[in-house]
């Protein structure tokens, strides 16, 4: 996953970019730059790595040397961002949130072209870039952008820093949020609405999938119109989204409050405590105390100040010792106790058996694991919230090998929480686990705690529903 923040206004908006861009940094993982652009100095922009140390502190004296009333911001997976562009279409510096999964293809098809690439990310083709070149195939950038949108496979959403204005747009099928915010002097575009309310904006409008909006600093104008079809990712709410902010009007919270309280109904499992895996999982955990009324208590303390979150680091070996660095078990909270534990997901379940390692040395009795999420049974074709590029590293893959072999299965009888297969799968990981009981969300309860029509959400990890 990315994120990204851009503002316009009617004074300098370099502080509002640097805070607000800064306020995605849950979201990136390599790389972060802002862009800026005033009429004196042209485009200003800079680009650091953020691996080993924070946005703010990378960017801080950057943001002494620029000016401007317009600006936008990136917190990166992998690709150096902003690109800035020279065009026929005049200049331009652009940020995205995307995953092409015909990268190599589009790649081909601009080399074919006689096009050339400037910028490498990861020591291939920086997708930004790619994106840049695909909009200059066209003869106006709304154009431009319909063309990068008829041929990336997976998702992009983008913003455009124009000598007058920005230009937001959201991916085809609304996978990623845009959301736009306004104050009484400026707009603003990001990823997470929670960016806003510190800066003083509010929430205007949700662009819609396929939307294109010009932004200036005396409004917003519509340059294409919302499609019907929107697959926005249901893991939003579960997972990487952050807890103040809102997604189609639905807060991520309040959703996980939901989600918590969905498990509860469906369990009677005896407990002296609720718990959650920090940070994703203390609100379904809030959630299933509430529903429950079985106590909720913190048995894990969380060392943030110098850890990262866990799925940052690139190296599995430093991703586990995060994962075991940042989280401290309190004794005095269980030993000799049996506790409910809700987490967002298993994905490889390698921190978790961690975690279940580190609260039996502790004294636990029991450990009964709520999964806020069904089982994740395919990789993410559309976003990167996960570094697991081959199926088979996914605990569930894993599981139903141990079953059934190298022979071919039949997916969609794990998919159904009520086929024997399932449950024979999610007790092959409870074992491998090490956990009392585990216990998986059903997808129509996760429907359902979003609110969103089942047809409108992207669930393609669970189910392998959506199309690429």
């Amino acid at each position: 996953m990315s994120g990204f923040f851009g503002s316009i206004g009617k004074s300098s908006c370099v502080n509002d970019v640097f805070y607000g861009t800064d306020y995605h940094s849950h979201l990136g993982t390599k790389r972060a730059g802002m862009a800026f652009y005033n009429a004196w100095l042209g485009f200003q922009r800079a680009i650091h790595s953020i691996e080993n140390d924070y946005f703010r502190s990378k960017f801080q004296e950057d943001i002494k040397g620029f000016a401007g009333n317009s600006g936008i911001g990136v917190i990166s997976d992998m690709e150096a961002q902003p690109i800035v562009v020279n065009s026929h279409l005049g200049k331009f510096a652009i940020v995205t949130v995307s995953r092409i999964i015909n990268l190599e293809e589009l790649e081909a098809r601009m080399l074919k072209k006689r096009q050339h690439f400037a910028e490498t990310s990861q020591g291939g083709t920086n997708p930004t870039e790619l994106i840049a070149m695909m909009i200059c195939e066209a003869d106006d950038i709304v154009s431009g952008i319909e063309n990068v949108q008829k041929l990336v496979k997976g998702s992009c959403s983008l913003l455009l820093l124009t000598e007058s204005g920005i230009i937001a747009a959201r991916d085809k099928v609304g996978r990623t949020p845009l959301v736009i915010g306004r104050k009484a002097d400026a707009f603003a575009a990001a990823t997470e609405s929670c960016s806003f309310f510190n800066l003083g904006f509010e929430s205007l409008q949700d662009l819609g999938p396929g939307e294109i909006v010009r932004i200036t600093a005396d409004g917003v104008e519509t340059l294409r119109q919302p499609d019907e079809k929107m697959q926005i990712c249901a893991f939003l709410w579960v997972y990487y989204g952050y807890p103040p902010s809102f997604y189609e009007g639905i807060n991520v919270e309040d959703c996980r409050y939901r989600c918590g309280a969905a498990l509860a109904r469906r369990s009677n499992t005896p407990a002296d405590f609720v718990s959650g895996i920090p940070d994703s999982g203390v609100a379904h955990a809030i959630g299933y105390s509430n529903e429950s009324r079985i106590p909720y208590m913190r048995p894990y303390a969380k060392y943030t100040p110098t850890w990262p979150r866990s799925f940052m680091p690139f190296n599995q070996e430093m991703r586990d010792l995060v994962a075991k660095m940042k989280l401290i078990p309190n004794r005095s909270m269980v030993g000799g106790k049996s506790g409910i534990f809700c987490d967002d997901s298993i994905v490889r379940g390698t921190q978790l058996v961690g975690n279940t390692h580190d609260l039996y040395e502790a004294g636990i009795r029991e450990i009964h694991m709520k999964i806020a999420c069904p089982p994740l049974l395919y990789s993410c074709e559309f976003l990167n919230f996960s570094r697991s590029r081959k199926v088979i590293e996914l605990a569930t893959r894993k599981a139903i090998r141990k079953l059934e072999g190298e022979k071919e299965a039949d997916l969609a009888a794990y998919t159904n929480p009520d086929h024997e297969k399932h449950q024979a799968m999610v007790d092959v990981i409870r074992k491998s686990l090490n956990l009392t009981t585990l216990t998986y969300q059903r997808l129509d309860d996760l429907v359902t705690a979003i609110g969103l029509p089942k047809e409108k959400l992207c669930t393609h990890c669970w189910d392998n529903s959506s199309e690429i």
